[in-house]
């Protein structure tokens, strides 16, 4: 018995000086790779605003959840790829100067940044941005000129230009052989430039404009200082005496009038526009191509549906995190080169792959037309044909461009 005791205890012993020997020769576990960081911005210019109808009033978060949203969406993607994605918001008022907090953002590393601002905001900052080596994803703004004279190499265009939007309404209006339109516009800038782009697209697909009336704005207070009544009497009144026609175009984007004229005008016709039938990026009651997931999700995280703006934003996190999959990295000019490269596509729930124009940086989409509960149809229509793509068909064509990307 003694000579079997000390036998374990030596056993024990070696293998107690075994182990340590091992593990002194051994090769250490190398501690895992940190995740490369790829932050992202948001930029926007935020003021609550009042609607005609309470309806329309839009969400404290429209757009910034969007974007939550396409960053949960790339870190799933981004925990295979060994990077994270990171974001940003930041909020100025209404034409104020962006500057600063364009570089607040700069300063803590966001290199890629999703700005809901005005034009003149946005080119305040494009060339700084440029010089940084900062990328821009627009979402908000709808000027035709700065996707075309205004144009930067380094501003992407997620959200539908006003010509897009008009090319998509005039292609559906003319596949239902409604061509005769009335055109009625509001008095601010916005609500001209859209007035403008339908004319631009009559004269494009064959419609008719056989009458055109701008509505004033007189200041007044809107809801509180017009009963239903005397709205009901001011628009019969405005829309009587015009020629006859088959669909009335409404351009107010200003919240002014637009959203009183269906089923108040003198002659019993549809209206589209900015009010009625309404041509946009997104419509919160899309279900198909896959876009109930989307939209499910989105219901089940924010407690309320989709917008168009929601969807820009998504979609430019979507189109960062993409590139920054692709490339493997997260260097700006190597992500800007592949993002205008024929290799680049990104999915939006959207029927296509959306790809950018080359000459403009402008991301080609259908267009959504809808009323306030339903999809009537998605832009462009089957009969109108392009060389390349049939996106194409909507918005500034590359013959037609007068951008120069620098």
């Amino acid at each position: 018995m003694p000579y079997t005791r000390l036998a374990v205890i030596a056993l024990f012993f070696l293998g107690v000086n075994l182990s340590a020997a091992l593990a002194q020769t051994a090769p250490q576990a190398k501690p895992q790779k940190q995740a490369a960081e790829v932050r992202i911005g948001y930029l926007r210019a935020y003021a609550p605003e009042l609607t005609l109808s309470l309806l329309d009033l839009p969400p404290r978060d429209e757009g910034v959840a969007g974007a939550k949203a396409g960053i949960k969406d790339d870190n799933t993607t981004g925990k295979f790829m060994g990077q994270h994605f990171d974001l940003d918001v930041t909020e100025v008022k209404p034409d104020a100067d962006v500057t600063k907090a364009f570089n607040d953002l700069v300063a803590k590393g966001d290199r890629f940044i999703i700005v809901d601002l005005s034009t003149p905001q946005i080119l305040s900052i494009a060339d700084l941005a440029r010089d940084k080596g900062v990328l821009l994803f627009n979402i908000g703004d709808r000027d035709d000129s700065l996707r075309e004279e205004d144009c930067r190499i380094n501003v992407f265009h997620i959200a539908p230009t006003r010509s897009m939007l008009a090319d998509a309404l005039a292609q559906y209006l003319i596949v239902k052989r409604w061509p005769r339109w009335v055109l009625i516009y509001g008095s601010h800038k916005p609500d001209q430039l859209f007035a403008d782009a339908l004319r631009r697209a009559a004269t494009r697909f064959g419609g008719q404009i056989v009458a055109e009336k701008e509505f004033k704005d007189t200041g007044t207070a809107r809801r509180t200082d017009t009963g239903l009544a005397q709205v009901d009497q001011q628009i019969t009144a405005f829309t009587q005496g015009l020629p006859d026609y088959d669909v009335m175009l409404v351009a107010d984007e200003s919240e002014v009038f637009g959203t009183y004229l269906p089923y108040r005008t003198w002659s019993p016709r549809p209206v589209a526009g900015t009010a009625g039938l309404v041509p946009g990026a997104w419509h919160p009651a899309s279900e198909q191509w896959g876009g109930i997931q989307m939209q499910n999700r989105f219901l089940r995280e924010y407690g309320r549906h989709m917008l168009s703006k929601d969807m820009n934003a998504w979609t430019a996190a979507r189109v960062v995190g993409e590139a920054a999959s692709r490339t493997r990295g997260n260097d700006p000019k190597t992500m800007s080169d592949y993002i205008r490269s024929d290799k680049f596509s990104v999915a939006a729930f959207k029927g296509q792959k959306l790809t950018f124009r080359k000459w403009n940086l402008q991301l080609r989409q259908p267009i959504f037309l809808g009323d306030g509960r339903t999809v009537v149809s998605t832009s462009p229509q089957a009969p109108f044909l392009h060389q390349s793509s049939t996106l194409d068909t909507l918005g500034v064509d590359q013959p037609e461009t007068k951008c120069t990307l620098k």
